[in-house]
């Protein structure tokens, strides 16, 4: 699977429903073997679901490991995380 395969695709928590975010606003966290660890979202500030309203200068991260990952669609990828409030940076 190639990173563009991932781009743009939703990514929704199967625990609870929510909408987490884009793996186009992404980052991944590659160990050294080049095998892909964890998609690690960012807050925008204001965006409705698990982020907070804080302001631009305070931004939170959602660290996904890719255990997580239960499936990945055409146009979602489905994780299930139990507790979010664990893995916000």
């Amino acid at each position: 699977m190639l990173l563009s395969d991932l781009s743009g695709k939703e990514i929704i928590n199967l625990h609870d429903g929510a909408k987490l975010g884009l793996v186009g606003d992404a980052d991944l966290d590659i160990s050294l073997n080049g095998s892909v660890e964890a998609i690690i979202l960012t807050s925008r500030g204001g965006v409705s679901g698990f982020w907070s309203s804080r302001g631009d200068r305070e931004r939170e991260m959602l660290v996904i490991p890719w255990q997580t990952i239960k499936k990945i669609g055409s146009e979602v990828i489905i994780i299930d995380l139990h507790n979010k409030s664990e893995k916000i940076r």
